[in-house]
Formats: C-alpha cells, structure tokens, sequence
C-alpha cells in the first residue's frame, strides 16, 4: 500500500534526513461523493527514527496530517556512513520501515 522514499545528506557535522511517505492520511470526516458514506479514518499514528539503532526521533501524529506527508530532521553527532532507519505505524496496524546509509 504505501511507500517511502528517504535521503540523508552530511551538512557539517549534521546529517540532514528528508522522507516522503505515501500514505492517505485520511481524517474520517470526509464522505465519499459517489455513496455520501464517509470515508473510514486511516491515518499514521506514530514515527520513530534510528541512528544506527540508536532512537534519534518519536513523532505522535494524528488526523491532522496531510496526505503524503514529507519529515524532514537533522541528526547531531552523525557521520557519513551511518545507517538511519524509519519507521512507521498507522491506526490500522499497518506500518512501513526504510533505511539508508548517510552520504
């Protein structure tokens, strides 16, 4: 169902995470136009990032995110060649995971 796409960058002694998701996010407050039904809520619930296994972020998110939601972050204390891995779940208990190397 959904994808990612992830770069990490080195910007001095930062690397620069950015992450686009491909997801519904859908609010169920919408009603589909076809069946006047409204749309079941799906939406991501939690994000978490590694630096080399070692956690670096843990977002909550709710209805109010967009659909297909760009994260972007810096990590302090990285260096080219570590490994960042993202991770997320969803309200239906689907959940996703990319990971990358940082250049």
């Amino acid at each position: 169902m959904a994808s990612m796409k992830i770069r990490a960058t080195m910007q001095g002694d930062v690397a620069d995470v950015k992450l686009l998701i491909n997801h519904p996010m859908e609010t169920g407050q919408r009603k589909d136009p076809k069946t006047g039904q409204p749309v079941p809520a799906h939406f991501i619930t939690n994000v978490t990032a590694t630096l080399n296994g070692k956690p670096v972020l843990d977002a909550q998110w709710s209805q109010a995110v967009s659909r297909n939601p760009f994260l972007g972050f810096r990590v302090k204390g990285a260096k080219a060649g570590d490994k960042v891995k993202v991770s997320w779940i969803d309200n239906k208990g689907e959940s996703d995971s990319i990971e990358t190397t940082v250049g």
